[in-house]
């Protein structure tokens, strides 16, 4: 994997946007694998498609590139806000990748890969409406948090200009793919429990520890009046997948 982009491939255009689209695409055409199955290469669809940028020629699925100057552990600019609530919604999200470049020199610093069904409408920030005086007036855009992805679902495959193995990719991918199996809403408590999980520094940890998120948890899902239940229900599946291990009386470790 070479993290140095090429620039000479966008020397015809004038637009500073269009240049780095280029030269991002470029470099993930030329460099990246498939993180579900393996393969060598990923291609590239034709440009202007809605949904997503490449795909796997051999299992199909879908990515989106989003590129960025400066760090993505936190924000990430993406299209208009209820286009991106219906696609959470429907079955043609793609996964996404983000890049963190530096301009200075072009390299790629942090790529991370975030499966589809990581993500959901908690982690969609709606911004502003442009004001009345924008071409597009009124229009509302949205933010990707990365911050709200549990860690499992922000796998890295360059971390600080450091390639990460492809078996260690593919086995992190691998791993979580089960929530996938779930509905919107299941997988909600999913990754609610999996960031409460998460929150906790120890590596071993109480299930009194984890009814102190009971407050925040019903905020976040006011229409459940059992959340006590929901926990231990939703730490059974984390166990049941390999993610964290019962040690017995209402006690639990991190794998």
């Amino acid at each position: 994997m070479n993290l140095q982009m090429d620039l000479k491939i966008a020397e015809q255009y004038s637009s500073n946007s269009q240049k780095v689209r280029v030269i991002t695409e470029n470099w993930v055409n030329k460099n990246l694998f498939c993180p579900y199955c393996g393969s060598n290469y990923i291609s590239h669809f034709e440009n202007n498609r809605p949904v997503a940028d490449f795909y796997c020629p051999y299992c199909s699925e879908e990515y989106e590139l989003k590129s960025k100057n400066g760090s993505v552990s936190n924000k990430v600019n993406d299209g208009a806000y209820t286009t991106m609530l219906e696609r959470i919604e429907s079955i043609n999200n793609p996964n996404f990748f983000f890049m963190h470049y530096d301009k200075s020199d072009m390299r790629v610093k942090n790529f991370i890969m975030v499966p589809k069904h990581f993500f959901t409408i908690d982690i969609i920030e709606k911004r502003k409406p442009l004001s009345m005086s924008a071409k597009r007036s009124g229009w509302i855009g949205c933010n990707i948090v990365l911050k709200q992805i549990p860690e499992e679902g922000r796998i890295y495959i360059v971390k600080n200009e450091i390639e990460q193995p492809v078996e260690t990719v593919i086995s992190k991918v691998q791993k979580m793919n089960f929530i996938s199996e779930y509905k919107l809403d299941a997988r909600g408590w999913i990754l609610d429990i999996l960031n409460c999980v998460n929150k906790i520094p120890m590596k071993e940890f109480t299930l009194e520890q984890m009814y102190k998120f009971v407050p925040i948890l019903e905020l976040k899902h006011p229409d459940n009046h059992h959340v006590r239940d929901k926990i231990r229900q939703q730490l059974q599946v984390l166990r049941d997948k390999g993610i964290i291990e019962f040690t017995g009386r209402g006690k639990y470790k991190k794998i």
